[in-house]
């Protein structure tokens, strides 16, 4: 399906995974123009992408951007269980096949290649980043599941009792918890907003999701360090859902030489669709600044790209010769 305003086309598309689940795909690009760079949406736990996060593909493609996202299983218009993640590889895997699919389109080679994810999502963009280290040319990082704050680390006890549930009753929602929606979304109405939103799991996270996410935040704890990429986060000083303390961790630990934190003080943790309308143009500014500055720069990856090309002509120049 595609539909096209005065001056932003969005499309839709089912796809299929290497294992045969049908996921949903949509783009917004902008109508009258090339777009300058491309961002890929990576949305959070029990979300999803056209609904969502429509207001955050909006605002990217009138800055010039051409935006792309994926439910995940379990989410959205996906095939999978409401709310349930077998293996959160699986997740990475199904964003990685279809983002480099469109990078490697002819038109768009030469684009700048930014990740974009909130919450859960940005655990994937740095499961992304590791699966491919110089693919991504940057990554936006809203309030990112990246460490399970200590007052809410589950004791190995309990981690075990799970461990051993699961393997019997993996998709049961079992695990307690705060009303997220609550929690996250600051704005009254944007709360009724998701709510109301049928392809938003709200029902208590399944015993299996529960130990996925758990051991994604764990995992990723272990190699903070070893993330490279250039990234900007942004964080609400009084989240309650992700600790803006792990962000601040993931600043100060990870290896990159280009990196951004910003803190905002007394906003929650939904930036980019649950805080009001004032402080999301607060947000968006900054990420669309971050990005058209790494633009300014001009493409190192394709400098590295062209470099380790002809790097190899002229070693097989050198073998015809000899």
């Amino acid at each position: 399906m595609a539909i096209e305003s005065s001056n932003v086309k969005y499309e839709e598309e089912f796809i299929k995974n290497e294992k045969g689940k049908k996921l949903f795909t949509c783009r917004w690009i902008p109508a009258d123009c090339e777009p300058k760079a491309l961002v890929f949406l990576n949305h959070g736990y029990a979300m999803e992408c056209s609904v969502s996060m429509k207001g955050a593909a909006m605002r990217l493609v009138k800055a010039g951007f051409g935006v792309y996202g994926i439910d995940n299983q379990g989410h959205g218009k996906s095939d999978g269980i409401k709310g349930f993640i077998s293996h959160f590889d699986d997740l990475v895997d199904d964003s990685s096949q279809f983002f480099t699919s469109i990078c490697e389109r002819q038109e768009n080679k030469n684009k700048l290649r930014i990740l974009l994810g909130e919450s859960m999502g940005g655990a994937m963009v740095l499961r992304l980043h590791l699966k491919k280290p110089d693919f991504w040319d940057g990554g936006v990082l809203v309030a990112p599941m990246c460490k399970i704050a200590d007052d809410m680390r589950p004791s190995p006890i309990m981690v075990n009792v799970l461990t051993q549930l699961r393997r019997l009753i993996p998709t049961w929602k079992i695990v307690p918890g705060d009303d997220i929606v609550e929690l996250a979304f600051r704005d009254p109405q944007i709360r009724q907003e998701i709510r109301d939103n049928p392809l938003c799991y709200k029902g208590r996270v399944r015993l299996q999701t529960a130990m996925e996410l758990l051991n994604t935040s764990t995992d990723l704890e272990k190699k903070l360090k070893d993330i490279k990429m250039a990234f900007l986060i942004v964080h609400g000083e009084d989240d309650k859902v992700t600790d803006p303390l792990t962000s601040k961790l993931l600043y100060d630990t990870a290896s990159s030489v280009d990196k951004t934190f910003k803190l905002y003080p007394g906003m929650w943790h939904a930036l980019t669709y649950g805080e009001f309308t004032e402080n999301t143009d607060t947000v968006f500014a900054d990420i669309i600044s971050w990005i058209n500055e790494r633009i300014a720069r001009g493409n190192s990856r394709l400098e590295r790209e062209q470099k380790s090309m002809n790097d190899e002509l002229q070693s097989v120049a050198k073998k015809d010769q000899n």
